[in-house]
């Protein structure tokens, strides 16, 4: 494989024919770099479907009521529902082994004030595991806790935009701030990578706000995780459970979506995998297709490179060279245009991903890129396709007779 005359030989007759051999590799080289490029695009756009849910654990589910779009239990279409703690509970005690955080919301908003500085501003009343479902990264101080809860204290989380606003540079923590004219002392500061409109909203406990609305037992929404060694099958069977359960509760038909909406996250992740393994099946035979392209066309190539040197290679027989030379020339040098080819190609493409792909992020497109195992699997492909595309050929011109070659004209 290392002779030097061989080596010699091969660069000697690319020399002599660069076009034809710029176009071979071209056609090698391109089907690689469009390889590469579909299956980062996948990636990227799976990354985009991906980061929308970054903000919440990936095994929730979220209960959330509306008005009936059908009669059910004697009650007329047009109903609505309205959920109230209890459900809360219910579904907290009858689940134990299948519930791992769970929390309540009640949605609401408020004029916050500080000393001269005011503002509108969004509010969530919650309980305390909604930090974990929610993934709330606190930056300063804590989240409220259950003693929280229980003594309907006056505590609040605020983001890191509310921060801003009102404090400018002080630190908010232990400081009291009027919502709607009642003090609240600020506990915690969090902050959300995946959307700064969250920034601008407030978490407060919800027995705080139940009891500043005439202490009420309404909710808003219910959103809890499962068990998270639960698959898929087993995850959406739970959330159809609960779906059951709740509808019976509140007299709603059973196939009316409208009237209470259980919506499991296993059932995106899903949805988004099928689409992506799509996706990729596609790009990767695209791709395949372009390289069997460029396959063909070194094939094409070496066998008329052969019949240009069917001369040559009758001498070479003639002077005692042994089928295993020939098929070794031949084959080297099928092999070194696609691999260079091949690896201008990869290179080209793993520069644009590296320069570009880390500045592209937008919800259904973030940051392209191609793993190591890709690219060591295009590489494995690029040596077995140059030695595929010269095999025939090499073949053919081993076993041409020394006569009939010399005799060629």
């Amino acid at each position: 494989m290392f002779d030097r005359d061989i080596w010699q030989e091969i660069f000697h007759t690319l020399k002599n024919n660069k076009l034809r051999t710029f176009l071979t590799g071209f056609s090698v080289g391109w089907a690689i770099f469009i390889l590469v490029m579909l299956l980062a695009s996948v990636n990227g756009m799976q990354n985009g479907f991906t980061s929308q849910f970054n903000d919440d654990a990936t095994n929730s589910i979220f209960i959330r009521p509306g008005t009936t779009a059908k009669a059910y239990g004697g009650f007329e279409a047009g109903r609505r529902i309205q959920l109230k703690n209890d459900d809360y509970q219910y579904i907290k005690e009858s689940f134990p082994k299948d519930v791992e955080y769970i929390s309540t919301r009640y949605f609401t908003n408020t004029t916050a004030r500080y000393k001269s500085e005011t503002g509108n501003y969004s509010v969530q009343a919650v309980h305390p595991d909604h930090q974990i479902i929610e993934k709330t990264l606190i930056t300063k101080g804590r989240f409220f806790n259950n003693a929280d809860v229980v003594n309907r204290a006056k505590v609040a989380v605020i983001g890191r935009k509310v921060a801003e606003d009102l404090f400018k540079d002080e630190d908010p923590l232990g400081q009291f701030v009027e919502f709607n004219g009642l003090p609240f002392r600020v506990v915690g500061v969090f902050t959300d990578d995946g959307d700064d409109n969250a920034e601008r909203g407030i978490y407060a406990p919800i027995t705080t706000y139940q009891r500043i609305f005439g202490d009420t037992n309404d909710i808003h929404q219910i959103v809890l995780t499962y068990n998270p060694t639960y698959d898929l099958t087993k995850a959406l069977e739970f959330s159809g459970k609960i779906e059951d359960l709740m509808k019976r509760r509140h007299k709603v038909a059973p196939e009316d979506q409208a009237g209470i909406n259980v919506w499991n996250y296993a059932e995106a992740f899903d949805d988004i995998s099928s689409f992506s393994a799509v996706l990729s099946a596609i790009s990767i035979g695209v791709g395949f297709l372009i390289l069997i392209a460029g396959i063909v066309g070194i094939g094409n190539i070496m066998v008329f490179t052969i019949k240009e040197r069917t001369k040559e290679i009758g001498v070479r027989k003639a002077l005692g060279a042994q089928p295993r030379q020939i098929i070794n020339l031949v084959l080297l040098e099928s092999t070194f245009i696609t691999a260079l080819s091949g690896f201008i190609g990869l290179g080209f493409a793993w520069i644009i991903l590296s320069l570009i792909g880390p500045t592209i992020n937008t919800p259904a497109f973030t940051n392209p890129n191609v793993s190591l195992s890709t690219v060591i699997t295009a590489t494995i492909i690029l040596i077995v396709a140059g030695v595929l595309a010269g095999l025939i050929p090499a073949v053919k011109a081993a076993n041409v007779k020394p006569i009939v070659a010399l005799s060629d004209k």
